[in-house]
């Protein structure tokens, strides 16, 4: 299992100065990727070329963009765009369909039929990045475009899926799906069969399970876990994320979080890779600095 970082939590700061300086952090220790959300005004894919030269080697992911505010013919450029600029250095595209409270109480859009929205939007993101061409007539996108490519290297394509139906259209469709507060049993019991289901069917290969959580080393397991679940409570009430903690039988998003001493996060990864996960991507969480450098450490140790 790759272990890499989410940077997300940097997003609150709004600085890309900031960000650049995060990211060649973990490229000097390590890390096998960088992975940054797309929310507030901070753009992660113009983000990735204005930190590549300090973060040389590592892999590059949004986690994720929502599809809904950008047309796939609008993301597809941009996304060819940003690996042209990134060369031969690996770009995975993560996209999701977001939550029904975000796209119509914060966008003014519709959330209707979410799941014919992602595979209409498939359709034509796809044979874009591949090809510079997608003839598509769909419910949700209709696509008729054939142009130039700056680059002949599509960057991969994951989707932030949870549910049956979109793992299903994932797994048969792109590379792998991209996880947040999903716990080893849920991956293990749903996930990752109904992902590589789909994928064999249409004989694409193993897909990808990147996982992303919360991370804390600390002495206090309870006092952080009780933080978490503060502060990241809003994943308790987003129907998608609380099916996901349901399943996993927990109430509180921090019960899903990877929290204890260095032996304990250490065995809680473990159970992640052990589950099917194949990158996880830590999310640094703490109360205090020396927190922060304890997590930061035995992430290190693990690689």
């Amino acid at each position: 299992m790759r272990i890499a970082i989410n940077a997300s939590a940097e997003l609150m700061h709004a600085d890309v100065g900031r960000l650049r300086e995060h990211a060649a952090a973990a490229a000097e220790d390590g890390f096998a990727g960088w992975w940054l959300a797309q929310t507030g005004l901070v753009d992660a894919l113009t983000v990735f070329p204005a930190v590549a030269d300090a973060a040389p080697g590592i892999e590059l992911g949004t986690a994720v963009i929502p599809t809904f505010p950008r047309h796939p013919t609008m993301l597809a450029g941009q996304a060819l765009t940003t690996q042209a600029v990134l060369g031969d250095r690996s770009l995975v595209l993560g996209i999701g369909l977001s939550h029904k409270p975000v796209i119509e109480g914060y966008l003014g859009l519709s959330f209707d039929r979410p799941i014919r929205h992602l595979i209409d939007y498939l359709e034509v993101l796809m044979p874009i990045l591949a090809e510079g061409r997608a003839d598509y007539d769909g419910e949700a996108f209709t696509a008729h475009i054939e142009s130039a490519r700056p680059t002949d290297r599509a960057p991969s394509v994951m989707v932030a899926a949870l549910g049956e139906q979109a793992l299903r259209v994932t797994g048969r469709r792109t590379d792998g799906t991209i996880l947040w507060m999903v716990g080893p049993r849920t991956i293990a019991g749903h996930i990752r069969p109904r992902l590589t289901a789909a994928a064999a069917e249409v004989g694409r290969p193993e897909p990808r399970i990147v996982c992303s959580l919360p991370v804390c080393v600390t002495d206090d397991a309870e006092a952080v876990r009780d933080a978490a679940s503060q502060i990241f409570s809003i994943y308790g009430e987003l129907p998608s994320y609380r099916a996901m903690l349901d399943r996993e039988g927990v109430e509180h998003p921090g019960e899903v979080a990877v929290v204890g001493s260095e032996a304990e996060v250490t065995a809680q990864i473990a159970d992640l890779e052990q589950a099917g996960t194949t990158d996880f991507a830590a999310l640094e969480f703490g109360r205090s600095a020396a927190e922060f450098a304890r997590t930061r450490e035995l992430l290190k140790s693990l690689l």
